[in-house]
């Protein structure tokens, strides 16, 4: 199974920014203008880029169009996106505009049952769902609204319900390790990958070091999400793919 490594860029109010843990009041920004990013992830031989608008995720309402034409038009990179997606219309309008997939995150957790039937609408290639979860007393529950409203549903049960309406692609963060370097929570991907073997699972958060990249891929993730570990420069996408290179296939 091939293994693909997503950089990330998470925009907010134009910049790109990252959250720690979620939280809109712990906000790192970096200077550069995110298509100059994505012109280095693109020269850096990405194939592939996650695009994220953090105040639409909160609100409704995404306004990364231009965005992703750029991208489309200057690059190479394959884009997948999501933020506030809320309607077949949005679906239909970043798919135009040039994105590979759509990422749907609170709307698949408050309303599963309108989210496959786009499964079958867009095609199962099109749609990434977005369970990030963070663990309490046990339970892995799902936060939605960039992550400021508790929805009652939890991380488990809904993969199953997707995973049997014929889901290809999740994103899974652990909040909790979003934006903190403390290494990706490999134990829950495990778990995940075990309940979920034909979803090619995507981890998130906490990557801090080019063996986290093997590591999730071990566990039977079939991508990982970098963020800041890209952005503050711990590693590469070189580093990154040459631990992946070194180590014998699993």
């Amino acid at each position: 199974m091939s293994f693909e490594l997503y950089p990330a860029l998470d925009i907010r109010g134009g910049r790109v920014v990252r959250l720690r843990q979620g939280d809109y009041a712990q906000e790192t920004s970096y200077r550069d203008e995110p298509l100059d990013h994505a012109l280095r992830y693109d020269d850096a031989g990405a194939r592939w880029l996650h695009l994220v608008d953090l105040d639409a995720a909160r609100t409704g309402g995404y306004a990364l169009i231009g965005l992703i034409g750029r991208i489309r038009s200057q690059t190479g990179l394959r884009v997948q996106t999501g933020g506030g997606v809320r309607s077949a219309e949005d679906v239909e309008r970043l798919l135009a505009a040039g994105a590979e997939r759509v990422v749907i995150g609170s709307l698949a957790v408050r309303e599963p049952a309108r989210v496959i039937g786009w499964l079958e609408r867009f095609g199962a290639e099109h749609i990434t769902i977005a369970l990030d979860a963070r663990e309490r007393d046990g339970q892995w529950c799902l936060p939605t609204e960039g992550w400021t409203r508790t929805d009652a549903a939890r991380l488990e049960p809904l993969l199953v319900r997707y995973r049997d309406a014929g889901l290809h692609h999740l994103l899974c963060t652990d909040i909790d390790r979003d934006g903190m370097l403390a290494g990706p929570n490999i134990a829950l991907y495990a778990r995940l990958c075990t309940l979920a073997p034909t979803v090619r699972i995507q981890a998130s958060g906490g990557a801090r070091e080019a063996a986290d990249v093997l590591s999730a891929r071990r566990a039977g993730c079939a991508g990982i999400v970098l963020g800041k570990a890209l952005l503050d420069g711990r590693f590469t996408l070189e580093d990154a793919r040459s631990a992946l290179s070194g180590a014998a296939p699993c």
